[in-house]
């Protein structure tokens, strides 16, 4: 099984819920407007649907659902991907108020609406009373057929998207080879005028600050040499009068032993002050003045201001925008390669029509074994003799779901022309129809719980007998959950829950009960009567019941 647990609180007209699901078939009924449809409006809230402020019982704060369900390898290994608990079984919780606001937990993390409806395809598969619709819309005919044939759009899509930017590409490149030609011509003068500087990242300060060196070297030169006769001038240099003032203290260490620390201090002033002489001689050594390189340099500086000027940037800019069009040509020399783009436009197409034959081949080899499956499931509702088809036509235009149109025709009648199923006019018709191929394709899917809400509508008589069979079969191997008025198809199931309605002082409100099998008899009798319950109609619901249970499976 799969769906264990439904809790709901404050959920439009249900104050309290609480109810447990078991494996098989369970059938849900109960009278017009008892609120049969809100669990699968739950459900459908917990996996992701749209919430509105509507679903919240009116006089309270806020609804709650929560829903418990088995987890599968595959659901754990969501839940391992998109980073939370996987627990023995999912937990999913959401909470609508009255101002609108939803949130969402998965196994206690909070969640987004993307991620709960991520999970909705795993774990449910509902089946709608208007389920015929789908089949005429072209992408659910079109994911029908390709799940019976196990078809992947992946590469199909893939192939499909690198084609349409290759094409785009090229003719983008066609229709702007003017523009981008001036283009690439403004740029490639650009390129050569910066080209005589080609300037290099952080050169702008090394120069400015070599230029202030050159510019300043009589001067540097001048104070170095300043320094020097201060320091070792014979008479009054410093190191002479330092060397001097450790001599004369020295003599007197014996006297006074507090000079000893002073006599360390000026040895130590005495060695550094010979450090500096020795630097500033070095510094002379290798200084001199350098016109020439200093013309060069200004020479340099002035090109470098005059083409900041001319492009409107600073002399700081001028790198990063050097590089920018040498980019940019790059850029346009591969969009102007008409060559290339059609030569890369061809393998994308080639690929695409490649990926589309094998879609196509799956397609056509798939289409009347699924016409096959479904015409044979309508013979069993009402429809002997009916016939179902899958026609393939191939569209003037390759698309990304393929090179082929699907549509589904239905003949209702032995001898009739197949017709598109929107255009079968009986309702009843549709019904069935849609349910033979939510039976046909149930299997299809990865969800372990069916729920069919009101399929049945339409049909009766044997054809619902046979309709509750049909999903006691599905039961065997899936968690099955029918919103149904049929008592054939209620006497079916394995399960039975009833929906009820009561008004009190707080105003009206809806529960769910699993029914034992006296209180069964009694429905299947409302069912088959109405409200006035008599021996008759039990007996009748006794002896539907008795029968499904011998009958068994179909």
């Amino acid at each position: 099984m799969s769906l264990r647990h439904i809790v709901l609180r404050d959920f439009v007209i249900v104050r309290e819920l609480d109810l447990d699901l078991s494996s098989g078939f369970s059938a849900l009924t109960g009278e017009t407007g008892a609120g049969k449809s809100i669990l699968i409006d739950a459900l459908q809230l917990v996996l992701g649907a749209r919430a509105e402020t509507s679903v919240v019982r009116e006089g309270a704060s806020r609804a709650e659902i929560c829903v418990e369900f088995d987890t599968t390898p595959d659901i754990v290994k969501w839940l391992e991907a998109e980073g939370f608990a996987d627990d023995e079984h999912l937990l999913l919780k959401r909470t609508i108020d009255a101002q609108g606001k939803s949130r969402a937990w998965i196994n206690g993390s909070p969640a987004t609406a993307t991620q709960l409806r991520a999970l909705g395809d795993k774990v449910l598969d509902i089946h709608g009373q208007h389920a015929w619709q789908s089949l005429t819309r072209p992408e659910a005919v079109r994911g029908l057929l390709d799940a019976y044939a196990g078809v992947n759009l992946q590469g199909l899509t893939q192939t499909w998207t690198q084609w349409r930017q290759a094409t785009q590409a090229l003719h983008g490149a066609r229709n702007a080879q003017a523009t981008l030609q001036e283009e690439r011509e403004r740029l490639l003068w650009q390129i050569t005028e910066v080209d005589k500087l080609a300037p290099a990242e952080d050169e702008w300060d090394e120069l400015n600050s070599q230029h202030t060196r050159l510019s300043n070297a009589q001067a540097l030169m001048d104070a170095a040499q300043s320094a020097i006769h201060a320091l070792e001038d014979d008479d009054n240099g410093a190191l002479r009068l330092l060397a001097k003032a450790q001599d004369t203290l020295q003599d007197q260490t014996d006297v006074e032993p507090e000079f000893t620390s002073l006599v360390d201090v000026l040895a130590s002033s005495l060695a550094q002050a010979g450090d500096v002489a020795h630097s500033l001689n070095a510094y002379l050594g290798r200084t001199e003045l350098d016109p020439a390189r200093l013309q060069t340099l200004d020479d340099r500086m002035s090109l470098w201001m005059s083409l900041a000027r001319r492009f409107k940037r600073t002399p700081q800019e001028l790198p990063a925008l050097y590089l920018e069009w040498k980019t940019r040509l790059t850029q346009l020399d591969a969009a102007t390669d008409l060559k290339a783009l059609e030569t890369t436009e061809v393998k994308a197409a080639a690929a695409y029509q490649t990926e589309a034959r094998k879609i196509s081949q799956a397609r056509t080899h798939a289409a009347p074994k699924l016409a096959t499956a479904i015409t044979q499931a309508m013979q069993g509702l009402g429809m002997q003799g009916g016939r179902f088809e899958v026609q393939l036509d191939k569209t003037e235009q390759a698309s990304a779901s393929g090179l082929e149109s699907i549509t589904f025709l239905v003949a209702g009648h032995p001898g009739s022309t197949p017709r598109p199923v929107g255009k079968v006019a009986s309702g009843g018709e549709l019904s069935r129809i849609a349910l033979a191929t939510a039976v046909t394709t149930s299997e299809l899917g990865t969800a372990q719980t069916l729920i069919f809400d009101e399929v049945d509508s339409g049909v009766g008589g044997a054809v619902a007998e046979t309709v509750g069979r049909l999903m006691k079969q599905l039961g065997i191997d899936r968690q099955v959950l029918a919103v149904t008025h049929l008592p054939q198809v209620a006497a079916c199931a394995d399960h039975h829950l009833v929906v009820s309605k009561h008004n009190d002082a707080q105003g009206t409100s809806s529960q769910v009960t699993a029914l034992s099998a006296d209180a069964r008899v009694n429905e299947i009798a409302r069912m088959l009567g109405g409200e006035k319950v008599s021996d008759t109609t039990l007996a009748h619901a006794r002896e539907m019941l008795q029968t499904s249970a011998k009958t068994g499976k179909p």
